[in-house]
């Protein structure tokens, strides 16, 4: 199974597209997109907690594009550092901050500077002084080594261009005996070298 882009697929601007497509979806989440989104698609299909979800702006909820629940995989733990990677609007980490309480701390990490900004203004107004948005790639976190006790992500992995360097940021910022709680989206055989090259099949 290839974990890397095409040698000859152009990086940069598939970079460039990504960063593009969720900006639209940062501002204007109803507009046309190829993938779910939204608090009724959250709950609905990936079965997060409606009440939990009731307790954060709205503004965080409807630019959500997961695939998975991360906060179905097992607590977080009181006082405990989690980075969020590919934070986009913050659904999932205000929902981090707060299961890890006052004592402890949520990083989110996104490379879209109109989701981070969304995710900074919905931590302000769920007074949430526990969450830090920074900007940043999933191939080069800009996080401490050996400081988090938890890593989340949710369907953006499979977004980068080189699965061992995004893996190994994960172990890089993990504390020792640290959890990975991720949900992503994943092919069962090989895929051809023409749907590889194609920069319109990966950006979604």
């Amino acid at each position: 199974m290839a974990i890397s882009c095409p040698v000859d697929l152009d990086t940069r601007r598939l970079r460039d597209e990504i960063r593009s497509i969720y900006a639209r979806v940062a501002a204007d989440p109803s507009g046309e997109f190829h993938f779910h989104r939204g608090p009724d698609y959250a709950a609905e299909l990936l079965r997060y907690d409606r009440a939990a979800l009731a307790e954060l702006p709205g503004d965080s909820m409807a630019s959500f594009a997961g695939v998975a629940n991360p906060q179905r995989m097992g607590p977080f733990g009181e006082g405990a550092l989690v980075v969020d990677i590919g934070c986009g609007a913050g659904m999932d980490l205000l929902l981090a901050a707060r299961s890890v309480g006052p004592r402890g701390r949520a990083i989110g990490v996104d490379m879209t500077e109109a989701m981070a900004e969304k995710a900074r203004a919905s931590a302000r107004a769920a007074k949430l002084d526990n969450v830090e948005v920074r900007l940043g790639d999933a191939m080069s976190l800009p996080i401490e080594n050996a400081s988090a006790d938890v890593v989340i992500s949710n369907g953006v992995l499979n977004l980068t261009t080189d699965k061992s360097i995004a893996y190994g940021e994960v172990l890089r910022v993990l504390k020792p005996g640290g959890r990975f709680l991720y949900g992503d989206i994943v092919v069962a055989s090989e895929l051809s070298e023409g749907i590889r090259n194609d920069i319109d099949l990966w950006t979604g």
